[in-house]
């Protein structure tokens, strides 16, 4: 029973394929005819002139989309250098704000060395204010024990 089962499935696998190669047979037939019917037959010469011409085709395309390729990286390369120009006017900019920075910072510090000059020139002309009167007491307080010691001692004598 099991081999006329399996005998039945080979027979309908035999039909299905035996009818798919019919079915093929009528395409490639109307392929054929229609190939006939359109066909366009030329001299080598021909042949090698619509050959070229395809091939000259093909190098045109080709040729266009590098072309445009290249155009799409010479507008990046555009648009990077303006970009490029746009930071380095930015960056002078900054430079020239820290320059101009320094330059109060410098002055700025010279105003602050004057003054310190100056407080610098009170002090030692104090200093030796103070220094002169210092040995001007020292001298008056020699005279005082001077004339303080011939006090006393002609008090005491």
């Amino acid at each position: 029973m099991e081999q006329q089962e399996k005998g039945k499935g080979s027979e309908e696998r035999w039909s299905a394929a035996i009818a798919n190669l019919s079915e093929m047979a009528i395409n490639l037939d109307s392929v054929n005819k229609l190939l006939l019917k359109k066909a366009v037959f030329v001299d080598d010469e021909t042949f090698n002139r619509a050959s070229l011409s395809s091939e000259q085709a093909r190098t045109i395309k080709v040729l266009e989309q590098r072309v445009e390729t290249l155009e799409r990286e010479l507008d990046a390369a555009i648009t990077a250098a303006a970009r490029a120009r746009s930071e380095k006017r930015q960056a002078e900019a900054a430079q020239k704000a820290a320059e101009l920075h320094a330059q109060e910072v410098a002055r700025e510090l010279e105003n602050t060395t004057k003054v310190f000059q100056l407080h610098m020139e009170e002090l030692r002309t104090k200093q030796e204010e103070i220094s002169k009167r210092d040995k001007e007491i020292k001298l008056l307080e020699a005279i005082i024990q001077t004339l303080g010691g011939k006090d006393s001692r002609s008090a005491n004598g």
